[in-house]
């Protein structure tokens, strides 16, 4: 096994409210539980520190008690917070979910507005994570639906990728954060910077309709693209090399309790195992999906995140 991956994120810290009734869209009294610490590139680093990676982030909180339930949850797992802004005056970023017996979400966010938006890009920035020596900087697409943020997000990336830093992106479509008139411009930049591309099959209906993966995968292959992985939810999910390698992964069945952060655990674990070739792209694949499986049992996007023993139970049950 090689040494422990070193892996840096930016974009969004939140804290999340999840509503205790279905159906119900924001649109009634209800009660809700929280506040549990979120964002997807905070659920991604999060996990990526829990599977063993040495991990970075980019990105800011404010303060005020909300910002020390996602700083402390950080912090305690190993992610290195040097670079996470505590903003005074501004509050922490919110995210507040409804789930329906049709198996939609409802989302009200405060981002823009809110200390998350807040987080430095600049040269002091991008000296600190080349410093940090870094395998893989990673981005989630829900950093780019602002304009601001999204401009600093690529003015990061195209900094790291121009010294070698391998680029990895999880499109993460979300209809709710695209405000930003340039949004599908910012996301076409990632793909073109990925070295792995992780999209969900519903980013793929948006941004690859009516294509398959071989297609849409020997397209980036051809970009520099190292591997293009697809996340299936429950029905697993598969991927391919730049080299032809293949790998399909079938589902867990575990109990649904929440999906919201899912397929952020699963690109961390991913990104972590396989970066520095800890494991074959087969096995990394099939950790990634049983950390995606884990984390929709617990109420919460960052309470199911798992470290590597807890996967690995997971996959001997199921094996």
């Amino acid at each position: 096994m090689s040494g422990l991956a070193r892996i840096g994120c930016i974009g969004d810290l939140l804290v999340e409210f999840v509503c205790t009734t279905r159906n119900g869209r924001h649109r009634q009294a209800a009660t809700y539980t929280g506040p549990y610490p979120s964002g997807a590139a905070g659920i991604f680093i999060d996990q990526a520190a829990l599977v063993g990676g040495r991990c970075i982030f980019v990105g800011a909180v404010g303060d005020d008690a909300f910002g020390e339930v996602e700083l402390n949850r950080l912090v305690e797992h190993g992610v290195e917070p040097k670079l996470i802004r505590v903003v005074k005056g501004v509050p922490t970023g919110t995210a507040f979910v409804s789930y329906n017996d049709d198996g939609s979400r409802d989302f009200v966010y405060n981002i823009i507005l809110s200390a998350a938006a807040q987080f430095d890009a600049d040269d002091a920035a991008i000296a600190a994570l080349l410093d940090f020596n870094l395998d893989a900087m990673h981005v989630s697409g829900s950093a780019l639906g602002d304009a601001g943020m999204a401009a600093k997000v690529l003015r990061v990336c195209k900094a790291l990728h121009d010294k070698g830093v391998a680029i990895t992106f999880d499109p993460n479509v979300r209809k709710e954060l695209i405000g930003n008139p340039a949004y599908f411009g910012a996301v076409k930049e990632m793909i073109g910077m990925a070295s792995i591309f992780l999209p969900s099959e519903e980013d793929v209906l948006t941004l690859f309709p009516g294509r398959a993966l071989e297609d849409y995968a020997t397209e980036l292959f051809a970009r520099g693209a190292r591997a293009v992985v697809l996340k299936k939810g429950d029905k697993g999910s598969e991927g391919l090399t730049r080299e032809g390698e293949r790998a399909s992964v079938a589902s867990h069945r575990v109990t649904v309790l929440d999906p919201t952060g899912a397929g952020d655990c699963f690109c961390a674990t991913f990104v972590t195992l396989w970066t520095k070739g800890a494991f074959s792209f087969r096995d990394a694949l099939a950790r990634a999906n049983a950390a995606g499986a884990l984390a929709v049992t617990k109420v919460g996007p960052m309470e199911g995140n798992s470290d590597l023993p807890t996967i690995e139970a997971l996959l001997r049950r199921d094996a």
